[in-house]
């Protein structure tokens, strides 16, 4: 069995070595076997083959039974990232609270404080040329609040979260529920989409990194009205706004609930 080239470089990224790889891809095919028979199916050397089972069954990939001789099998890869993102998180929380409390007090006391880039964008045609930026950035998730007074940035970018779509990107899209049915449709064949009524503002979440917050319109120098937004490159402003996006969606309406699936099979 031969997986791409990608699917090992993820596996890499987790942690696991080549041989871990190589070791788990002949347990996936056998469903059980012995430590004998896998180096021997996986190319493993047999010198390296326990070592090897010990590093997949520490890392949560694989198990093993008391037979004699051993039989080791391996766990499904969904169950073992579960259990590899859980590690993670703990990890990532233990070293925090370690970190947190014997950093931060040096770091208040030097005075120094976190100055975000932060813009304001004003008009549609730079509002939308920055969400293009965040979209075409995105690498892993993409989230999308919309309000119906703007939806005109959602016609032009629908050719890049098409390509987003295509290179795996998740893609959540909220909308509001005034929205064109047809911008709804074309949109929900490449994205999560919900509907939300009394949506007064919106934004662009991309990789919990960057953020666009939509905010309405204002009055420019020249004094025309005008649509205003804050776009900044900063993780804690990026998360608040991510999870406001998920408080809202928690609310919102599936398309299937509007009866707008029953309108597209026409």
């Amino acid at each position: 069995m031969n997986i791409s080239d990608k699917s090992r470089k993820a596996m890499e990224s987790l942690g696991l070595t080549g041989y871990e790889i190589k070791a788990y891809i002949a347990l996936v095919e056998t469903g059980k076997s012995t430590a004998s028979d896998i180096s021997k199916k996986s190319g493993v050397p047999y010198s390296k083959i326990y070592e090897v089972l010990s590093g997949l069954e520490e890392k949560g990939w694989s198990e093993s039974d008391s037979s004699r001789p051993q039989k080791f099998f391996p766990r499904s890869p969904r169950t073992a990232l579960e259990a590899m993102r859980m590690r993670i998180e703990n990890g990532i929380k233990d070293n925090e609270s370690l970190i947190v409390s014997e950093l931060m007090p040096v770091y208040e006391k030097s005075g120094v404080r976190e100055r975000p880039e932060i813009w304001v964008v004003r008009g549609i045609y730079n509002i939308a040329a920055k969400v293009s930026e965040i979209i075409q950035t995105c690498q892993h998730e993409l989230l999308i609040a919309l309000p119906q007074v703007v939806e005109d940035i959602a016609r032009p970018v629908q050719p890049m979260l098409r390509v987003l779509h295509e290179k795996g990107v998740r893609i959540t899209v909220l909308v509001s529920e005034q929205t064109n049915p047809d911008t709804v449709r074309a949109i929900s064949r490449i994205a999560d989409v919900r509907l939300k009524n009394n949506m007064f503002g919106g934004g662009v979440i991309g990789d919990s990194r960057q953020v666009m917050i939509l905010l309405g319109e204002g009055r420019s120098d020249i004094g025309r009205f005008e649509p205003i937004a804050i776009w900044a490159e900063h993780i804690g402003l990026a998360g608040f706004a991510k999870d406001y996006f998920h408080y809202l969606w928690a609310d919102a309406t599936s398309r299937q609930e509007t009866g707008l699936a029953g309108k597209r099979s026409k």
